[in-house]
């Protein structure tokens, strides 16, 4: 069971267990997020699941889709690290991933 940091929008910083398979979104979500909206649910057609990804981890993540890559380019808040959270699943290759939630739009 992986290990995921999420940092909220107040800097605060929590580890939370996630199950394998889910998705970063899903867990954050899962773990009584309540600022990380997800509106869509997961299916990468909105960016209110938008998270900075800790730049330790940033290369060990699958590459970005153009689909996220266009959503992820209507935040007021992208950067060089910014992930859809729905994008990202979990796997044990990621434990210890660190993210932080995005300001929102």
């Amino acid at each position: 069971m992986p290990k995921l940091t999420v940092i909220n929008r107040a800097g605060e910083e929590s580890t939370i267990d996630a199950d394998t398979g889910l998705s970063v979104m899903e867990a954050i979500r899962d773990n009584g997020f309540d600022e990380l909206l997800a509106l869509c649910g997961g299916c990468c057609s909105c960016a209110t699941c938008h998270v900075h990804v800790d730049a330790a981890w940033v290369d060990k993540l699958p590459a970005i889709s153009a689909d996220e890559d266009d959503l992820l380019d209507s935040s007021d808040h992208r950067n060089e690290t910014s992930r859809l959270s729905c994008q990202i699943q979990l796997t044990d290759a990621l434990d210890g991933l660190k993210v932080a939630i995005a300001p929102e739009d």
